[in-house]
C-alpha cells in the first residue's frame, strides 16, 4: 500500500478559497505600502550563510534552515570530523547556503550591493515565504510571509512616525482591533546602566521580551541564570512593571534614567514620535511598553510591536531602527528603519473573527450554463464580451446535467449563473439567475455587464 502523502510540520497547503483571502491581504497591505511611496524589491529564497549567520543573536542562528552542498557534500569531511559530531563544524562546513529567516538582513545586503544603483533615503517593500526551524505551534509556522516596509539612508524619526501610521491604517482597512506596543531600545540600555549591568544588555533584553508567555518569575529566573546579581533584578522589577498614561511613563523614565545619557536619548526618540503623531492621533491603541524588547540583536532605536485584541496569538507586526545593520556588509553610516507584517497570523486573526469582505473571496462572477453546442457557441461570443468588460465569467465545459451544473456554481460560490436557450437566442438576451434568492431576469450582454460592475 502506498504511504499516504504528507507536507512537513509547520507547512500549509492553501485552497483556492484560502488564497482568495491571502490575495486580499497581500493586496490591501501593498496598497497601504504604495500609499506611503515604498517601493517592491524581491531577493532569493536562499542567501550564503555568510550573510545570515551572526546577524539574529545566538537563538536565531539556531533557527536557521542551512542547505546542503550540492553534489557529494561529505568529500571534503573526514572520518574523525564525522565522528567527532561537532554540528556547528560540520554544518560548516557541509552547507554554504541557508534559507532566509527573514526579509530585512537580505534587504541590507541588497543596499549594499546595489548602492550605486538606488538613490537615498531608499523605500523598499518586499512580500516573500521565509523560513525557520522552530517548534511548530499555534499562530507559528516554519514557512510563513512576512510583508515588509524598510526605509534606509534617513536618521530622520519622521519615518518612524510614518511606519506607526502606516500600521494603523493597515490595519483599519482590514478592521482588526490592535494594540501597537512601543519602546526603545536605546532606554533598555540605559536601564541596563543604571542597574550596574551594562554588559548583560542582551540577556536582559531576551528575557523580558519573554514577559507575556512565561510570567514575571520566570522572567527572573532567566535573569538570575544569566548571571545577573539580586540587587540588579530587585531593581528591574518597577521598570518592567511601570503604568501610566505614555507621558507619564515617559516622564518616571526621565527620572530612573537620570545618569544615563543613553536613555535620556531613546526617551528624547519616543517624546519626538508622541508629539508628531498629535496633529493626526492613531486610530489604534498606542502604548509605551518596556517588556517590549525583540530578541534580535539589530535593532538601536525605537522598536515597535502590534497585539490584536481581540484573538489570542503572538505578535502580527513588529519592526523598529537598526543603524548598524548594513556595516556588517562594508556599508557603514546608513541608518534604517522597518516594519514586518506577520501575514499567515494576520490570515488566522481574519479567519477567527470573519473579518474578510464578501467580495473578496468570490472568484469568478457569472457562470453561463452549458446547454449544448450550439448555445455553447453564443454563450462563448457572450463571455468574450463580459471579459472584455472585466467581468470575471465561467463557460460550463459540457452539456451536463442541470443538478451537476448549478452545484458546481454553488460548490465556487458564483453569485449568478447565465442561462442562454431557444427563447434567449431569439430574444438576443440573456436569462441571469442570482443563485442567493434564485430571482432571474432577462438581460442583454451590455445590461449585464453593466449589472455585475
Amino acid at each position: 500500500m502506498a504511504t499516504k502523502p504528507a507536507i512537513p510540520k509547520g507547512t500549509r497547503d492553501f485552497s483556492p478559497e484560502e488564497m482568495a483571502k491571502r490575495n486580499y491581504i497581500f493586496d490591501t497591505i501593498s496598497e497601504v505600502f504604495h500609499l506611503f511611496g515604498f517601493q517592491q524589491i524581491e531577493t532569493p529564497a536562499m542567501e550564503n550563510l555568510s550573510t545570515l549567520m551572526g546577524k539574529y543573536g545566538e537563538e536565531g542562528d539556531k533557527l536557521l534552515f542551512k542547505v546542503l552542498n550540492s553534489g557529494d557534500f561529505l568529500s571534503g569531511v573526514t572520518d574523525e570530523e564525522l565522528s567527532a559530531r561537532n554540528t556547528n563544524k560540520l554544518a560548516s562546513m557541509l552547507c554554504e547556503k541557508g534559507l532566509r529567516y527573514d526579509l530585512t538582513v537580505p534587504f541590507a545586503r541588497f543596499v549594499v550591493m546595489h548602492r550605486n544603483e538606488i538613490g537615498f533615503p531608499f523605500k523598499r517593500y518586499q512580500i516573500q515565504p521565509v523560513w525557520r526551524a522552530d517548534r511548530p505551534q499555534k499562530g507559528r509556522y516554519r514557512e510563513f510571509y512576512q510583508c515588509d516596509a524598510d526605509v534606509v539612508g534617513s536618521d530622520s524619526l519622521l519615518n518612524e512616525v510614518e511606519l506607526l501610521q502606516l500600521m494603523d491604517e493597515v490595519y483599519s482597512r482590514f478592521g482588526i482591533r490592535v494594540a501597537i506596543k512601543l519602546n526603545n531600545r536605546k532606554i533598555l540600555s540605559g536601564i541596563a546602566e543604571v542597574i550596574g549591568e551594562p554588559e548583560k544588555i542582551v540577556d536582559i533584553t531576551v528575557a523580558i521580551d519573554k514577559l507575556d508567555k512565561i510570567g514575571l518569575e520566570k522572567v527572573n529566573e532567566e535573569l538570575r541564570e544569566k548571571g545577573i546579581s539580586e540587587k540588579a533584578v530587585a531593581m528591574l522589577q518597577p521598570i518592567i512593571l511601570l503604568e501610566g498614561s505614555n507621558r507619564e511613563k515617559l516622564a518616571t523614565l526621565k527620572n530612573v534614567l537620570v545618569d544615563s545619557d543613553t536613555g535620556l536619548k531613546g526617551v528624547s526618540e519616543l517624546e519626538y514620535i508622541l508629539d508628531h503623531l498629535e496633529p493626526s492621533p492613531l486610530r489604534s491603541a498606542l502604548e509605551i511598553d518596556l517588556t517590549l524588547a525583540r530578541g534580535l540583536n539589530y535593532y538601536t532605536g525605537a522598536i515597535v510591536e502590534v497585539k490584536a485584541l481581540d484573538v489570542q496569538i503572538g505578535s502580527i507586526t513588529g519592526g523598529g531602527r537598526y543603524d548598524n545593520l548594513t556595516g556588517v556588509f562594508g556599508m557603514p553610516g546608513v541608518s534604517g528603519v522597518g516594519i514586518s507584517f506577520g501575514a499567515d497570523r494576520i490570515f488566522d486573526v481574519l479567519n477567527q473573527l470573519d473579518l474578510y469582505p464578501k467580495d473578496s473571496l468570490s472568484a469568478t462572477q457569472i457562470m453561463f450554463v452549458n446547454f449544448g453546442e450550439k448555445e455553447q457557441s453564443i454563450c462563448m461570443e457572450h463571455a468574450f464580451r463580459l471579459r472584455r468588460c472585466g467581468i470575471r465569467t465561467e463557460i460550463y465545459p459540457e452539456a451536463a446535467k442541470m443538478k451537476k451544473q448549478m452545484g458546481y456554481a454553488d460548490s465556487k460560490k458564483i453569485p449568478y449563473v447565465a442561462l442562454v436557450g431557444e427563447n434567449e437566442i431569439a430574444a438576443g438576451k440573456i436569462t441571469v439567475k442570482n443563485m442567493t434568492t434564485g430571482e432571474q431576469q432577462m438581460l442583454t450582454v451590455s445590461e449585464l455587464a453593466d449589472f455585475l460592475k
